[in-house]
């Protein structure tokens, strides 16, 4: 067995190789760029060694570097987790010429599966089932307009070295060909160094399921089940879950069996990830093969007990597989939600910034459910526009679909991240959507479920209540330690009244206290606008973000952020202002003028903090709705920014090459 193992990696994937070395008794060093100096990985591993400025290309991209840092710490072995080196067999090689182990598959498994377009040619040749598609090199715009053509739309273009939906796009059109190929090439060269781009056949209401496959080299190889990762965002995945909750016995069975089949054809030595994309009749298509531990691994180790990290330092330590296909067992069912810097309300455009407030929920066991999080921060960490989004992978398991779905929304309630914008809000509401909880879902669920974006959706009645009865209770609570502060000459005059009203958002809601005292922990009956006495109960003190108690019998778990004049109540994708009120005070309140947001309708704004790409119109150009204005770059995804209408522009403040702040005025329009 290895003495030392060196991640060739960062944050949460570095995070989880070293807790899995480290349960081996195996020695671990990490590797950091400037950027990383002060990252969560660095401090988890034994030794650490830096390799270069913030820009992948300029670090974690450079092999040579990775080397080096493997001579200089006698690391005998490296794990290269996902992304960056993971899948280069050229990386593998020169680590072999050294005498340093991959913990991967060999040259010859990585470069027939893990180019896009060698894959297909390979799986073809094997008789497995694949997508319709070119699989020759598309040589520009026009070739790539003619190849779609004669395929029929819609087409998918997609980079051959890409992963993590970067160099992907849909065209719907041919008008869309074109820009979507340009696209797909730039954002290939740049996160990858490889611009080749291949066309295939885009098949509508898909489903994206995989097989994780295991295999050593001793001609051993199983499969772990499938995972669905259909909720997905711009080819990027989002939620994932194991198993699927389309897949019967039978479709299980074929789709693993070919997995194998494929694995054993190439002689594959490691973890490794065989995807299809499944049809509304369980047809299944292949198509492709990652070579690496997959970033949705936790859920197959949740239903399995099987840590896929320990197996790949085994097998590439040239143990046998000590399992067989027949050991394999899926038990119960497990969720993962990716946690990322990302503004839902706009776009799920980027956010980067410090971490202020970062609490996830606890982890381990409770009663029947297991809260995991896989994670390469910690407060007071920084978001760079340098690496991809990701802050967490947050998962949850359960006996059962529905009770893993429940666990995953409390979890999600009570995970506290302040200081940026993330997607939490959206990632609680997903798992309230019917849709999700039946299971019925394709790859274009969020485009269709969210066709003009996320927002947050409006609190029903009954919703309403409950947000109202947090909100009065908090304040209770607050006028009850007011009036206990020493030195005070009387009692505060609000925590004696019994009549309230509770503004949510426009709403004004009315209450009432019938029965209770106002202490720690609190409970009272509320009547809601004169409705039936409800209980609400609560272990909650003042200055706590996270409010945890019942309304009514039912469970509620809610976080709290001061506003001017009131709080921010956020609980199960609703978020709403909430202001307690006396009633006299009400009426006044509903007299005061409302304050209008400024008119930047004239105005292009940088919609997140990042690099200028190019600037497309000059001042006095007319534009027509639609078309380009500018190009934007942040966390390694391009983000176009087109008209909104017909105009014409004015000036133009910005530069191809200069970096922007979030709301920068990139240009003015007449």
């Amino acid at each position: 067995m290895f003495k030392k193992i060196l991640i060739a990696n960062r944050g949460e994937i570095a995070c989880r190789v070293i807790k899995s070395a480290k349960k081996m008794g195996i020695a671990t060093v990490a590797v950091y760029s400037d950027a990383d100096r002060d990252a969560v990985h660095v401090e988890m591993a034994d030794e650490a060694v830096h390799i270069g400025p913030p820009a992948a290309a300029e670090s974690y991209l450079v092999a040579d570097r990775i080397i080096a840092a493997c001579k200089k710490t006698g690391a005998d072995a490296v794990h290269p987790g996902y992304g960056f080196l993971s899948e280069r067999a050229s990386f593998c090689e020169a680590l072999e010429a050294d005498g340093i182990v991959f913990i991967g598959p060999k040259p010859k498994a990585i470069r027939a599966m893990g180019d896009k377009i060698e894959s297909k040619k390979f799986a073809n040749d094997a008789k497995v089932s694949t997508v319709p598609g070119f699989l020759g090199e598309i040589e520009d715009a026009d070739h790539a307009e003619r190849i779609s053509d004669e395929i029929g739309y819609p087409v998918m273009i997609k980079a051959s070295a890409g992963g993590g939906g970067k160099g992907m796009r849909i065209a719907w059109t041919r008008n869309e060909v074109r820009d979507g190929f340009d696209r797909a090439r730039s954002e290939a060269r740049s996160s990858f160094g490889d611009d080749r781009i291949f066309i295939e056949k885009f098949i509508v209401e898909p489903r994206h399921i995989e097989i994780q496959v295991l295999a050593d080299a001793h001609g051993n190889a199983i499969h772990l089940g499938e995972r669905e990762c259909s909720i997905q965002r711009r080819n990027q995945k989002v939620v994932e879950e194991a198993p699927s909750p389309f897949l019967d016995a039978e479709t299980r069975a074929a789709m693993g069996a070919q997995a194998v089949a494929l694995a054993r054809a190439v002689d594959y030595q490691s973890a490794g990830t065989v995807e299809f994309i499944v049809d509304k009749d369980r047809n299944f298509f292949f198509l492709e093969m990652n070579t690496r531990l997959q970033v949705e691994h936790p859920v197959t180790e949740l239903v399995t007990g099987i840590d896929l990290v320990e197996q790949m330092i085994r097998v590439a330590a040239g143990e046998k597989l000590a399992l067989s296909q027949d050991d394999i067992r899926l038990n119960g069912w497990a969720v993962e939600s990716r946690l990322y810097a990302e503004d839902p309300y706009r776009n799920f455009l980027p956010s980067i910034g410090r971490l202020t407030r970062y609490r996830p929920p606890s982890e381990g066991r409770h009663g029947d459910v297991v809260v995991r999080n896989d994670t390469g921060v910690t407060e007071g960490a920084e978001i760079s526009m340098f690496y991809d989004p990701m802050i967490a992978k947050l998962c949850t398991w359960a006996p059962d679909r529905a009770t893993a779905i429940e666990a995953m929304s409390d979890a999600l309630d009570e995970f506290v991240v302040d200081g940026i914008e993330h997607n939490i809000p959206f990632l609680s509401a997903l798992m309230r959507h019917p849709r999700w909880r039946e299971g019925r879902l394709s790859t274009g669920f969020i485009a269709e479920e969210y066709p003009d974006g996320f927002a947050p959706a409006k609190p029903n009645d009954e919703e309403k209540a409950i947000l109202a009865a947090v909100s009065l209770s908090v304040e209770l609570l607050r006028k009850d330690r007011l009036d206990r502060l020493c030195g005070r000459l009387a009692p505060h005059w609000g925590a004696t009244k019994s009549d309230w009203v509770v503004r949510l958002d426009d709403d004004y809601i009315s209450l009432s206290i019938s029965e209770g005292m106002i202490s720690l922990p609190l409970e009272v009956d509320i009547q809601v606008e004169g409705g039936a006495p409800v209980t609400v109960a609560s272990s909650w003190r003042p200055g706590d973000i996270v409010w945890k108690g019942k309304v009514g019998g039912r469970a509620v778990i809610a976080q709290l952020r001061p506003v001017l004049n009131g709080m921010r109540i956020a609980w199960q994708g609703l978020s709403v202002n909430a202001r307690a009120m006396l009633p006299r005070t009400a009426e006044l309140d509903r007299l005061m003028p409302k304050k209008l947001p400024p008119d930047t309708s004239n105005m292009l704004l940088c919609p997140m903090p990042g690099l200028v790409m190019s600037i497309a119109v000059t001042e006095g150009q007319e534009v027509k709705a639609g078309e380009t204005l500018a190009v934007v770059e942040a966390m390694k995804m391009e983000n176009v920014l087109r008209a909104e209408r017909d105009l014409t522009v004015r000036k133009v403040n910005a530069t191809a090459g200069e970096s922007l702040s979030v709301d920068a005025v990139i240009m003015e329009f007449e």
